[in-house]
Order: structure tokens, then C-alpha cells, then sequence
């Protein structure tokens, strides 16, 4: 999940057929927990937890009070980007890394050539609860390895086109649902002194998710070399499209969560947001003039009648490798991120998106949200997230990547390059940063 200063958010990341552990020497060692490292320990054990959900000290309190012999003490911190990845890789070096982290499923290849994640497969119930959780976010915790399990999926972020109801209905503009109808709607929109969306420069995995719907993916690995391929179809198919539509000035291109960014869909200069089920939260709290005046459809689609997701964001509850209780730490996960009772505290404290099947159920998510005209929207973000493919791949150096690739963005949109040029760059930076970890690429 991606955290702002408003509170709850987002997080990323997607795997597929990754061979992980082909693809470096720290990844093909240790690391794993067999049955005889993941058996109970004798008496009380005390686990430690980083995370940075808001809230989630309390549900916290809710384990510890049905557990007394298996207590865990929070530890919080910054974002994943925004700090706290950097302290897990040092107190892994340093040998005093908590038992458990909360880290974003785009991270979680980095930490596992790192040799920083226990494989929890023997752990009792982990791999019974594969069939518990949506089948793509298994995907990303497990890199589809047989028997391995790196992680228990926590949350996602299927994506949706959030849009302002009253504007499209008093202009007469129909509700796009291909992303031709959304450009033809983005010269309509515009006609009005008004842009119906705003491109984000600087939030790569916003454009990924894009990617991600096209039936893209960036990375890819074939048990001893990875592929990058942040240039392929997909991908500059959406880059060019997106660029069309800046070239014309049909959609801004403010900073992302930014006060001015707020204000172009508190005041009505923006009339849609294609984000994940945790933009809802974003929406509220940064035009919270507008309540009552946004609804939720699909994305739109490429082509008329598909039916297409992306996800943006997600992150996953891992054990690290040094951790002296593996059981109790899988367990707690466990419960963490397929409680009812959790899974409510955790959406509505930071409006987390459950990546448990049953969380996708849970009466709080049935219900109409007043903000949203009593829409239940996350009716629709159920449906996207059976429709996001598991096929995306997150690779090991994803931090550069973004970095590489947004700085392309933001010349782009300043009129310097285009889109499609900026992942050529990424795709170029990428590949050095592989090799000067070591890690097998194709160029």
C-alpha cells in the first residue's frame, strides 16, 4: 500500500513465472524455512512487526489479546520507498531484522535475491491457505515457484475509473468505456475549460498498471536469466497513447498528491482518476467539496467488450530470514491478512483492499459510501480484481526503474522526449542495474 500524508494508500507489485531462484547465488541459498525450521517453539515467543499501515497497532492488540503466548510488538515506520525497505536491507546485513515486515509485492523480488525473505511453504496452513487468497496476489508472493511462499498476501489494488457523475450528466458526455470513448470524451471535457484526467508524471506505478491491463509486462525470468522489457507492445502502445493526449492538451500533468493536484478534482478542473480501490480514500480526503458528486466504473478498455483490470498497489506481511520463530510469525500473518475481524479493521482504518477471497465480502465493503452517492463501489473493484492477469512481472531493481522512468515522464511532459522514449531510457538504466548487481540479463 502507498501511504500519503492523508493517511491510507496504495502499494504495487505483480509476479508470475518468476524462477527467482535462478537468478542470483544469495537467492539459491538459505532463505527457506523446511519443516524442522518452522515447528512451535517451546514456551511464550515475542515476534516484532514493521509496518506502516495507520491503525494497524490496533489490530495488532487484537492478536495479542486472543494469543498471549505469541505476542507481537509493532514497529512503525515510513512508506516502503520512503524509508523503511532501506532499514530492512541494513538490519538484515546487521543480523537484527524484525521477525516480520510489511513490504509491497513490487519490492519483494529485491528482498528475495537478497536472501531476505523465509520460504514459509512448510509452515502449517500456509499452503493450504493458497486457495484462500485471490489468485494473482499468490502469484506475487510465491514468484509461482512450487512449494515456495515468500509472503502472505495482504492487500491489492485493482483499478477503476473513479469520475464525476454530475459533470459528465449535466454536459450530455457519455461514460467512457474504451479508451477510444475516452479520448473522444477527454475533447469533449476539454470543450467545457476543463481536463478529464491528469496524467501522473512522477507515479510510475500508475502508468504500470496501465501496462498491466494491455496485457504488458516488464520483466520476466526464465530460470537463469531475467528479460527486461519495458519497451515491448504493450507498453508503448499505452506510452503513445497517453502522449496523444498531452501533445493535445486533453489532460493535465500536475504532480501527483500535491495540494495542486487536490484542487483539480476539488474544483471540477479534473473530472476522472483511473486508480486503485484505495483511491477512494484519496478522492475523499483531497476533494472532500465533492462529496456526493463522484461514482465508479470500470476502466476503460481497448477493445469493446473485454474485460480488463490493472492493479496498482498491494503489499504483502513477509518473514525475514533470521527470524528464530518461523511458525508463530506465519500464523500471525495468517490471521492478519484473512481475519474478517482484521481485514474490517484494516479497511477501515487505511482503507485496505482485502487480498483474501472472503475479504472481498466483508459487509463493510457492501455497503454503499456516502461520498460516492451510496454507490457500493467496491462491487466494482471485486469484479476488476478477478480480472487482473497474473501474468505481470515486478523485477529486482524496481526503485531505479521508477526513478529512471519517471525522470523521462516529467521531460516529457515538459515538452522534452515523449513517453515511449522514457522507457527506452528505463529499459537501457534497468539492464546496467542488473548487471552491476550481478544479476543474469538478457540485453
Amino acid at each position: 500500500m502507498r501511504i500519503t500524508k492523508r493517511a491510507a494508500t496504495v502499494a504495487l507489485l505483480t509476479a508470475a513465472t518468476v524462477a527467482l531462484t535462478g537468478c542470483s547465488t544469495a537467492a539459491s541459498t538459505g532463505g527457506s524455512a523446511d519443516a524442522a525450521d518452522c515447528a512451535p517453539s517451546d514456551g511464550k515467543v515475542n515476534l516484532t512487526f514493521t509496518s506502516w499501515i495507520p491503525g494497524i497497532e490496533d489490530v495488532v492488540d487484537v492478536w495479542n489479546k486472543a494469543n498471549p503466548d505469541i505476542q507481537v510488538a509493532v514497529q512503525t515506520g515510513p512508506n516502503g520507498n520512503g524509508g523503511t525497505y532501506a532499514n530492512f536491507f541494513n538490519q538484515l546485513e546487521a543480523g537484527n531484522a524484525p521477525d516480520l515486515g510489511q513490504i509491497e509485492y513490487d519490492a519483494l523480488p529485491n528482498f528475495r535475491v537478497q536472501d531476505g525473505l523465509m520460504n514459509l511453504a512448510s509452515c502449517d496452513g500456509v499452503m493450504d491457505a493458497k486457495s484462500d487468497f485471490v489468485d494473482w496476489t499468490w502469484g506475487q508472493v510465491s514468484f509461482n515457484e512450487d512449494d515456495s511462499v515468500y509472503a502472505i498476501p495482504q492487500d491489492s489494488g485493482p483499478m477503476a475509473m473513479f469520475y464525476r457523475a454530475d459533470l459528465f450528466e449535466a454536459n450530455n458526455i457519455a461514460i467512457p468505456t474504451t479508451w477510444a470513448e475516452f479520448a473522444t470524451a477527454a475533447e469533449q471535457v476539454r470543450a467545457t475549460g476543463s481536463y478529464i484526467t491528469n496524467f501522473s508524471q512522477s507515479d510510475i506505478n500508475q502508468f504500470a498498471g496501465l501496462v498491466w491491463q494491455a496485457g504488458g509486462t516488464w520483466f520476466g525470468n526464465d530460470g537463469t536469466d531475467w528479460n527486461v522489457d519495458l519497451t515491448g507492445d504493450e507498453s508503448i502502445k499505452v506510452a503513445d497513447y497517453w502522449q496523444d493526449l498531452i501533445d493535445r492538451d486533453l489532460v493535465s500533468t500536475q504532480p501527483p498528491w500535491t495540494t495542486e493536484w487536490d484542487n483539480a478534482y476539488n474544483t471540477g478542473a479534473a473530472w476522472t482518476w483511473n486508480s486503485a480501490a484505495w483511491g477512494a480514500n484519496s478522492i475523499a480526503s483531497g476533494a472532500p467539496d465533492t462529496a456526493g458528486k463522484w461514482a465508479v466504473a470500470a476502466s476503460p478498455q481497448w477493445e469493446a467488450g473485454d474485460e480488463a483490470s490493472g492493479n496498482w498497489g498491494g503489499s504483502s506481511t513477509a518473514v525475514f530470514t533470521g527470524s528464530k520463530h518461523p511458525y508463530e510469525a506465519a500464523q500471525f500473518a495468517l490471521w492478519l491478512n484473512s481475519s474478517s475481524e482484521s481485514l474490517t479493521m484494516l479497511n477501515e482504518s487505511a482503507n485496505l483492499y482485502p487480498a483474501a477471497k472472503d475479504g472481498l465480502d466483508l459487509p463493510v465493503l457492501k455497503e454503499g459510501v456516502e461520498f460516492y452517492g451510496n454507490q457500493p463501489i467496491y462491487d466494482v473493484f471485486a469484479k476488476a480484481s478477478g480480472e487482473v492477469s497474473s501474468d505481470f512481472v515486478w523485477g529486482p531493481t524496481m526503485t531505479q526503474t521508477y526513478n529512471d522512468v519517471s525522470d523521462g515522464f516529467k521531460a516529457a511532459v515538459s515538452g522534452n522526449g515523449t513517453l515511449a522514449e522514457a522507457l527506452t531510457t528505463g529499459q537501457s538504466a534497468t539492464i546496467k542495474a542488473l548487471q552491476a548487481q550481478s544479476i543474469p540479463v538478457k540485453e
